[in-house]
C-alpha cells in the first residue's frame, strides 16, 4: 500500500525532540518495516498558522504541488499524524478529496474549551474541519478518545494504545553496576528523573522532584537524585538542586534515547510529575526496565502507569503526596521490586509498539479497500 504521510506540527527531522515527534517517527518506521511505501509528502508546518495569514497562501501552493506529484503515482491513503488546534491539518482534507483517497488521522485531538478564546477559536475550527473530514481517527489516549466521541460517531474512532519497543528498554545489570560505581552511590538509593530543561511545565516538574528529594534528604534519607536532560533552564535547576540537595544531586546532561536504558537500569525508582503531559514516553521506558514510577495522576501518566500496581499516582493539587510516595517506595524494597516486576510485564503486555501497530496496519488496509470499493460502486 502506498501511503501519503504528513506531520503538520513538526516534520520527522525536526531538531527539537518530544514524545509526539518520537511517536510520529516510529509510526512511519513501523509501517515502512511492514512493507508499506510511506512517502513524507510535505514538511510544511501549520503551527499557529491562523496567526500568520501569509502561511495560508503557502499551504494552497503546497496542496497544488502535492496533488500534481501524487497524481503521477498510485496512492492508496493519506495518513496525518497529530492534528490539533495549534497545528491543524490543512493539507490532508484538501489533497485526499482531490485525489479521491481515504483520509485518516492518527492522534487527532478535539478540545472544545479551545473555542472559548478568540486566540484559539480559529485553530479549533480548522482542526474540527479536519477531524470531520477523516474516514477514521485513531487515538492513543483514552481522554482524547472520549473527547472525539463528542464530534464523531464511534465507528470512525479507534483507540490504539501507545507503545515502545520494550527490547530497547530492558534491564542491564552490568550498566547498573558500572554507573553506580561511577556515581559513587554507595549505600544511597538512586531516584531518576528526565525532561527537556526548558522554561514552562518541564522545569516546573523537575523543580518539584528536586524539592521533594530535598525534603527527604533533609530528613535523613540517603539518596542521589540523577537528572537527565539539558536546556535553557539547566543552570537554574542546578542552582536549585544545590540549595536543596547539596552534593546529593547529579545532572548528567542530554542522553541519546537508545542509551537511556543504561540509566534506568542504574536507578531504584523513577519520579516525574508530568504536568500537562499528554502521555510521557519516559513512563513507558522506565517501567520497561523495571522501575516503579511516581507521577501526578491528572495528566498523561495515568495512560501508562497502573496506580498501586506499577507505580504511584498522586493528585497535582497535593505535592506533599508526591513526596510521600517517593518516600514510601524508598523505604519499602519489597514493594519497589513487586511494582518494578509488574511494570515490565505491563509494558510488554499492553504497550509493545510492534503488537499495537500491527493492528493499526491491518486497519489501514481495510479502510483503503473499503473506500475503493465504495468509490467503484458509486461510479
Amino acid at each position: 500500500m502506498n501511503i501519503a504521510y504528513y506531520m503538520p506540527f513538526k516534520p520527522p527531522g525536526h531538531a527539537n525532540p518530544s514524545g509526539d515527534l518520537i511517536t510520529g517517527r516510529e509510526l512511519r518506521e513501523f509501517l515502512t518495516g511492514q512493507g508499506q511505501q510511506v512517502e513524507l509528502v510535505s514538511s510544511l508546518r501549520s503551527r499557529w498558522i491562523y496567526l500568520k495569514p501569509y502561511e495560508f497562501y503557502r499551504h494552497r501552493k503546497e496542496i497544488r504541488k502535492i496533488c500534481s506529484s501524487l497524481q503521477r503515482q498510485p496512492t492508496d491513503l493519506w495518513l496525518t499524524y497529530h492534528t490539533y488546534y495549534k497545528a491543524p491539518d490543512l493539507l490532508g482534507p484538501a489533497c485526499s478529496k482531490r485525489l479521491q483517497i481515504p483520509y485518516v488521522i492518527f492522534q487527532g485531538i478535539y478540545s472544545t474549551k479551545r473555542r472559548r478564546s478568540l486566540k484559539t477559536l480559529p485553530g479549533f475550527l480548522l482542526n474540527r474541519k479536519a477531524l470531520r473530514s477523516a474516514q477514521m481517527v485513531y487515538s492513543n489516549k483514552k481522554k482524547d478518545e472520549k473527547n472525539l466521541r463528542r464530534l464523531l460517531p464511534q465507528e470512525r474512532i479507534l483507540y490504539i494504545a501507545p507503545g515502545i519497543r520494550p527490547q530497547l528498554f530492558s534491564f542491564d545489570p552490568e550498566m547498573r553496576l558500572a554507573l553506580r560505581n561511577q556515581w559513587q552511590v554507595g549505600d544511597r538509593q538512586v531516584i531518576l528523573t528526565t525532561a527537556m530543561l526548558r522554561p514552562g511545565v518541564k522545569t516546573e516538574g523537575i523543580s518539584q522532584v528536586i524539592q521533594s528529594c530535598g525534603d527527604l534528604h533533609r530528613s535523613g534519607h540517603k539518596i542521589l537524585l540523577v537528572v537527565i536532560g539539558d536546556g535553557q533552564n539547566r543552570q537554574l535547576l542546578e542552582d536549585e538542586a544545590r540549595q536543596h540537595l547539596g552534593s546529593a544531586c547529579l545532572f548528567v546532561g542530554k542522553i541519546q534515547r537508545l542509551d537511556l536504558f543504561h540509566y534506568y537500569s542504574a536507578a531504584d525508582l523513577f519520579a516525574f510529575p508530568g504536568i500537562q503531559e499528554s502521555l510521557g514516553m519516559v513512563y513507558l521506558e522506565a517501567q520497561s526496565t523495571g522501575l516503579p514510577v511516581v507521577a501526578y495522576r491528572d495528566w498523561g501518566a495515568s495512560e501508562a502507569v497502573i496506580n498501586g500496581q506499577t507505580g504511584i499516582l498522586t493528585p497535582a493539587s497535593r505535592p506533599e503526596e508526591f513526596t510521600a510516595s517517593i518516600k514510601r517506595l524508598l523505604t519499602n524494597q519489597a514493594q519497589r521490586t513487586t511494582m518494578g516486576d509488574s511494570a515490565k510485564v505491563h509494558i510488554r503486555s499492553n504497550h509493545d509498539l510492534l503488537k499495537n501497530y500491527l493492528f493499526l496496519s491491518e486497519s489501514l488496509q481495510e479502510i483503503s479497500h473499503k473506500y475503493q470499493n465504495d468509490l467503484e460502486t458509486a461510479t
